[in-house]
């Protein structure tokens, strides 16, 4: 049977108060004496509870306004000392130090004052915990002696098994020391985040830290991962990031999966970079329909039309809140849609998508709740992705403010109503796979070429979604044209202008082409691959 570990004497040290009563109170009936720092000891005497003051035990008032109660000899030769090592408890009995079997300790909430948007420096300097992180460490450092506990949801189970075995099982202390050494970790790295984030970047400094330390907060396990075989769970960034999936609110429908979850974020990005209401249909990670229009039930309309066949069970993004119209038009008989992301859904669209539609039981619908335009900030920090045994880390990919401002390559330069469609183009050519070819006119996608290991294949793939749309559409190719046999199959097929970003030997034969067959060409300089 595991050992256990006799609890005679507890230091209680708690900025949230939660759930600390009852604690005490059950400690106190199991005759555990208390040992109580500053606040919680002003709440233990409220309550009636009897309990020893830190500052009364140790001699030592607190200090500087309270940032100094705990950092004692007494209080961590007390928490330290080997219970199996003879000289240690020789060290105790000579300076008549308390041995403290039970340290109960959760930190100034830091992380909740600098998510204030009026926190200054100042306020998020001193809710820095000092005292609480070296009570953790020590208590944690001796867990085969002392248990340590970080937080309310962990005090009944103290307190049953005090109850029930009459100490500790040292296997939970284990636990628990894993638990609090958890908890320091993530405290100090949302200090160095937050000051990271303060810190002006030193002149030709490499933006990359020599180790990266990654915190994320778990939001719950999915039910499996990409496919049924692997296990997945949904990690979010701390602090929380506004007008991202993590910190979306599910209406309705059941849960996300993995795969929702990389199509929702895709649809977020792409739908994000329209001015005009817009609407986007993503399958498989790709966008198969995109349209603008002046008002979001027709966008919808306009991205479904694109390509109808592949939206069936596709996940649907919108830059504007769903409307009853809207809602009308994804509820059309025949229609299927796994996930509906907007910033918000109105009383009458909400009712509509969970009572009418077939499938109502099964969509998930998703508001962000906060306005999706381009001139929103992106995402912070990096754009990771693992590799085995290592980890890529870049910036994030964002589009120029005005693609079309790009050069003009050919001897004609696009009509107005057609940089309009280049700029449509381009925005949604960057949210696909590569290799990334896209056919739009009048602001709507009509044809999509994705992830072809052939730009040409791409080109023809998109050529042959469009069908007869591909007269007088616009093409955009997310990477340069390696010969001039793409732009030939665009100009045959009917496409007007075509946005690249050039840079490959051979730009001279592809103006050439375009020149011969008329086309407009604009280079970016800019490429968007997404692999």
């Amino acid at each position: 049977m595991d050992a256990l570990i006799r609890i005679r004497r507890a230091l209680l040290s708690v900025s949230n108060k939660t759930g600390l009563l009852d604690l005490a109170r059950g400690l106190h009936a199991l005759g555990v004496e208390l040992l109580a720092s500053g606040g919680t000891y002003h709440e233990l005497q409220k309550a009636e509870i009897p309990a020893l003051e830190i500052a009364a035990y140790t001699g030592q008032p607190q200090i500087l306004g309270g940032r100094v109660k705990t950092l004692h000899p007494r209080i961590h030769g007390g928490i330290l000392a080997r219970r199996n090592v003879p000289e240690d408890l020789a060290t105790l009995d000579a300076h008549g130090i308390l041995p403290i079997d039970l340290v109960v300790v959760n930190l100034y909430p830091f992380e909740q004052t600098i998510a204030r948007p009026d926190c200054t420096l100042e306020e998020a300097i001193e809710n820095i915990d000092i005292g609480g992180p070296a009570l953790i460490r020590a208590a944690a450092k001796n867990a085969a002696h002392v248990v340590v506990a970080t937080h309310p949801d962990q005090y009944p189970l103290l307190l049953n098994q005090l109850r029930d075995r009459g100490g500790i099982s040292t296997e939970l202390s284990r636990r628990l020391m894993l638990e609090a050494f958890r908890l320091t970790s993530r405290y100090d790295a949302a200090i160095r985040d937050y000051l990271d984030r303060l810190a002006p970047p030193a002149p030709e400094a490499d933006p990359y830290p020599d180790r990266l330390c990654l915190t994320f907060r778990k939001r719950g396990s999915l039910r499996y991962g990409e496919n049924p075989h692997q296990s997945a769970a949904f990690y979010a960034d701390e602090p929380q990031v506004p007008g991202t999936l993590p910190s979306a609110r599910v209406l309705h429908g059941k849960e996300l999966s993995y795969n929702n979850l990389l199509d929702l974020d895709s649809a977020l990005r792409l739908v994000r970079s329209f001015a005009r209401p817009a609407a986007v249909v993503l399958k498989h990670n790709n966008p198969c329909g995109a349209a603008v229009a002046d008002e979001l039930a027709v966008a919808l309309e306009r991205a479904w039309d694109g390509d109808p066949v592949s939206a069936f069970g596709g996940i649907v993004g919108f830059n504007r809140p769903v409307d009853r119209a809207t809602a009308e038009c994804l509820a059309t008989p025949g229609r299927f849609v796994e996930c509906i992301l907007a910033p918000e859904f109105s009383p009458e669209a909400l009712e509509l998508l969970t009572t009418r539609p077939s499938w109502r039981q099964s969509v998930r619908l998703v508001a962000v709740g906060t306005p999706l335009r381009p001139e929103n900030p992106g995402p912070p920090g990096y754009d990771l992705r693992r590799i085995e045994g290592g980890l890529l880390v870049q910036d994030w990919d964002r589009l120029a403010d005005d693609p079309t401002a790009a050069e003009v390559a050919t001897r004609r330069a696009p009509s107005e109503a057609e940089r309009a469609d280049l700029d449509f183009a381009w925005r949604v050519c960057a949210a696909v796979k590569s290799n990334a070819i896209v056919l739009a006119r009048d602001g709507q996608v009509v044809g999509v070429g994705a992830g072809q290991m052939s730009r040409l294949d791409s080109v023809r793939i998109a050529v042959q979604k469009a069908g007869p749309r591909a007269q007088g559409a616009v093409l955009a190719s997310d990477a340069f044209f390696p010969f001039r046999d793409g732009p030939d199959a665009a100009a045959a097929a009917g496409v007007t202008a075509i946005i690249q970003p050039g840079g490959s030997k051979r730009d001279a034969e592809t103006i050439a082409a375009c020149d011969e067959h008329g086309l407009a060409m604009l280079l970016t300089g800019r490429r968007h691959f997404r692999h």
